[in-house]
């Protein structure tokens, strides 16, 4: 503080004396004053306590402008630049050029009081002079490694720096206007770009930038008076030619900028603009622009199709369109709600040039930009689509040639034309009959496959689209090409060998498959259309495939709608004609299966279909699929696959009994329990070698929900087969409930094109994998197992499934487990002994065999009162015999 007191009184001092002195004496002083004031600068952290600083910048300004002029004065343009270069750099003794420019360098960055003196000191107007001569022309080579004496970077620096200052001020700007320079360097960018100097290309174009952004209407009225656009786009036509395309695309951006900046003041040099061809000058240099490696000349192209897009907005009038629209349109589509004051399309002048370039060109880069440019006019207002459309029709002209664009630019067209529907609710009936008849002449593979999944996202938001396509004809357009894919498949019969096209050749086929199960989901009048065709044979050979087998099981799903017998028989049929490796194949059928069978009118037709048996000879051939260690095929495959798929079909029966007295009836008489029983049994993990069972003492017992946890969720060592054994008591406890078709224990897992089937994954090493509540050690059990052993009162649903588990109960001792087999057996018991605890449990299941099934399976137990199980046997058939109607049922 006391230094800058010290420098107040010091300036203070100068201020009276200056009158008195002559010029270079009054120079003097204030270069000798100079020194101090920056070293207090330097020593204060750039912290300026100066009570006159506004009065300090104004004659240090007048100084350095007054040397400025004082070297250029008569030069030749050359020695006029060498002049300034070594007046404002730090060479030899004379450091008074540097010591001026640092000082205003400094002042500049105060405040804008201080900054209005620096401005109206003549600076603006001395500096632009500079700045013409250091671009304009360039220092002549004297050595290999570059040019002599070039400006360094800190002097560069702070010029640039000052003048950027004092430009983005209107005033600035106003105070160019007395000389000519500004529309010299202006139409200088646009004519000496490949002969000026490099070093000052970039600060240049900083500058003339800064400058546009603060246009006033004097600054424009003096550019137009003095046909500073038209000149600058005459130079630029012959620099297309020349140029490489980035270097043209930095110096047409700089021109661009004052086109662009100045129309809300005025519309003067748009208008010039345009009256010398200026779209035609855009489009030249940015066609020029093909071939450009991505990220080579960016910036300033990007920033030219910035204007671009913005000038499509300046216009004097709104676009007067009528409303064209097409019925039927989605409900909520309101065209008037569209209408709004935002940044609408006036220009259509400016859009051709972009449209212009999608057509002519085929470049990934260029086109990529000019779509994201159109997808940004639509978010700046909605109406710009349609203001668009119905009159230059971009969209609807780019449909018919964008099967020629790359890759890429195909993706990004049509999420472009989906968002029409997703982001605008509108349904654009015209582009989406071009979009069919590009799907129909298929002439792209990869785009037909991009177009389609485009309608299909399309489908997926409005049942509207079901009708759409079905009267335009595309469904049927589908179906005879599925019909043709269908055909070529059967006849291969899985000898196809693959091929570069194949990838996507496969990839149409599914997403064709996903689309026709779109356009049949709630659609009956389109399920008709389909059987109509005789499709349905056709579309039961896409099952094989896995890729193809989601949307077609959502297909046949749709057809069952109209005809559960026919979808029965299809899934029946193809369970039943599965290999026994197919093991993903019948997970997914049965799947399908019982989202079908939550309908109760679907269960009549699954009983006379067959249903019952087919599901029961999916268990019959998975004979000895849980063998400890496996064996044969099995070896290959997963054991928790081989349970899920245990768990699914079980499912599949119990869907198809819920609440269906004749279903339940016909599973009873048929003996089918016993069926399910004896199937079960030769899993491999129950045991069937008929030895007899040697009672032991039990050194504690456990209930089933203990167990249960102990089994899967401990660190308490249990062999495999047990636990496969206990899955399974497990499943058949739900469907005693009638519950287990409403359990979910398996994770879902959908393939998508490109992953490797899960036939041909599973290996040995998923033979430890669990589901996923039992995995690992810690695990919680899911609160329905708990509740599934602890809920003793609840009614039996399904007797049988009581009797299939007193049936397993021998096969769960094994020789060399006898301690672990017989506590099981023990808590298995204890549990029945539960279920048939209340009176209207047992009055269920004295209508089912259990009293004869408890004798003949057990026949151990009741002979050897030393059993452990004899006891708690003796108990369940006491309190089912207290229930008989008749004595003779209990002899």
């Amino acid at each position: 503080t006391l230094q800058w007191e010290t420098l107040g009184r010091q300036f203070v001092e100068y201020e009276q004396v200056a009158p008195f002195l002559i010029p270079e004496e009054q120079q003097r002083r204030l270069l000798d004053f100079l020194p101090l004031f920056l070293k207090a600068w330097e020593q204060s952290a750039g912290v300026i306590v100066f009570p006159n600083i506004q009065l300090l910048a104004s004659e240090v300004s007048k100084l350095l402008t007054k040397e400025i002029k004082r070297n250029l004065n008569g030069k030749p343009a050359e020695e006029a630049r060498l002049a300034l270069e070594q007046l404002l750099q730090q060479k030899g003794e004379a450091e008074d050029g540097c010591l001026l420019l640092k000082s205003v360098y400094l002042l500049s960055q105060t405040d804008l009081r201080t900054m209005w003196n620096i401005i109206g000191s003549g600076l603006p107007a001395a500096l632009m002079q500079c700045l013409y001569l250091f671009f304009t022309f360039p220092l002549k080579k004297t050595s290999d490694d570059g040019e002599t004496s070039e400006d360094d970077s800190q002097t560069q620096e702070m010029l640039v720096k000052i003048m950027l200052n004092m430009y983005r001020e209107e005033q600035g700007v106003e105070e160019l206007l007395a000389a000519d320079k500004l529309q010299s360097l202006i139409i200088a960018t646009a004519s000496l770009w490949d002969q000026c100097s490099h070093s000052w290309k970039v600060p240049t174009g900083r500058v003339l930038r800064t400058i546009s952004k603060a246009q006033t209407k004097n600054s424009i009225v003096y550019l137009q008076a003095v046909d500073c656009i038209k000149i600058a786009v005459q130079n630029l036509f012959k620099l297309a030619d020349t140029l490489p395309a980035c270097d043209v695309c930095e110096a047409a951006s700089i021109v661009l900028c004052f086109v662009k900046d100045s129309y809300p003041i005025s519309s003067a040099l748009l208008t010039e603009f345009e009256n010398n061809d200026g779209y035609q000058l855009l489009l030249k240099i940015l066609l020029r622009c093909e071939g450009l490696q991505q990220n080579e000349g960016d910036p300033y192209l990007d920033e030219i199709l910035d204007m671009l897009t913005c000038l499509t907005t300046c216009g004097k009038t709104e676009l007067k369109v009528s409303g064209n629209i097409v019925h039927p349109q989605l409900p909520h589509f309101d065209f008037e709600q569209t209408r709004s004051s935002g940044m609408t399309v006036k220009n259509l002048q400016a859009f051709q040039v972009l449209q212009s370039i999608f057509q002519k060109s085929n470049d990934q880069h260029l086109c990529g930009k000019i779509l994201a440019a159109i997808d940004t006019i639509w978010a700046w207002d909605t109406v710009n689509f349609f203001l668009l459309e119905w009159t230059l029709q971009p969209i609807n002209q780019f449909t018919d040639i964008i099967h020629f664009k790359p890759h890429p630019v195909q993706v990004q067209f049509f999420r472009l034309v989906e968002s029409i529907v997703l982001d605008l609710s509108y349904v654009p009936h015209e582009i989406l009959k071009k979009v069919q008849y590009l799907i129909k002449e298929n002439v792209v593979p990869f785009c037909t496959l991009t177009a389609l999944r485009c309608l299909l996202s399309m489908t997926k938001k409005d049942l509207l689209f079901s009708d759409i396509f079905r009267d335009s004809g595309l469904l049927g357009l589908l179906l005879a090409l599925l019909r043709k894919q269908a055909k070529i498949l059967r006849k291969s019969a899985g000898t196809h060998l693959p091929g570069l096209e194949e990838g996507t050749e496969k990839e149409l086929n599914a997403v064709m498959l996903k689309m026709v199960a779109a356009l049949t989901v709630g659609s009956v009048r389109n399920t008709v259309v389909l059987k109509d065709y005789g499709m349905v044979p056709y579309i039961k050979i896409f099952l094989d495939d896995e890729c193809y087998r989601s949307a077609t099981l959502s297909i046949l799903e749709q057809l069952s709608v109209i005809n559960y017998e026919e979808y029965m028989s299809i899934i029946i049929g193809a369970l039943c004609s599965s290999t026994q490796g197919e093991l993903h194949l019948k997970l997914d059928l049965l799947k399908s299966l019982l989202r079908i069978l939550e309908s109760p009118k679907s269960h009549s037709a699954f009983r006379t279909c067959s249903g019952f048996n087919g599901l029961l000879s999916l268990l019959s051939d998975m004979e000895g699929a849980l063998q400890d260690p496996p064996s044969g095929l099995w070896t290959a495959v997963g054991q928790n696959c081989i349970l899920e798929l245990v768990f699914y079909t079980l499912q599949g029966i119990t869907a198809a009994l819920h609440l269906d007295p004749a279903n339940s009836n016909f599973f009873q008489r048929h003996g089918l329990f016993e069926k399910m029983a004896e199937d079960l049994g030769s899993l491999g993990c129950f045991w069937t070698q008929g030895e007899r069972q040697i009672p032991v003492s039990l050194e504690k017992t456990r209930t089933f929900a203990e167990f249960l946890d102990a089994a899967f969720c401990s660190s308490e060592p249990f062999p495999m087969w047990l636990k496969n054994c206990i899955w399974i008591l497990n499943f058949l406890d739900h469907m005693v409930k009638g519950t287990l078709h409403l359990e979910s224990y398996f994770k879902e897992r959908k393939p998508e094109m490109g992953e490797v089937s899960r036939d041909d994954q599973e290996g040995p090493q998923a033979q430890e994998e669990y589901p996923v509540a039992f995995k690992r050690p810690g695990n919680k059990l899911p609160a329905s197992a708990y509740r599934l052993w602890e809920m003793g009162d609840c009614a039996i649903v399904h007797p049988g499934a009581v009797c299939v588990m007193v049936r397993l109960l021998p096969k769960l001792y094994k020789e060399g487990h006898s301690q672990l087999s017989q506590e099981i057996q023990c808590a298995v018991v204890d549990h029945i002994q539960s279920l048939v605890k209340s009176e209207k449990s047992r009055q269920v299941m004295c209508g089912s065999d259990l009293l004869s099934t408890i004798i003949t399976s057990c026949q151990d137990a009741f002979r050897n009162e030393s059993h452990p199980l004899h006891l708690p046997l003796t108990r369940v058939f006491e309190k089912l015999a207290s229930q008989a109607i008749e004595p003779d049922v209990l002899r």
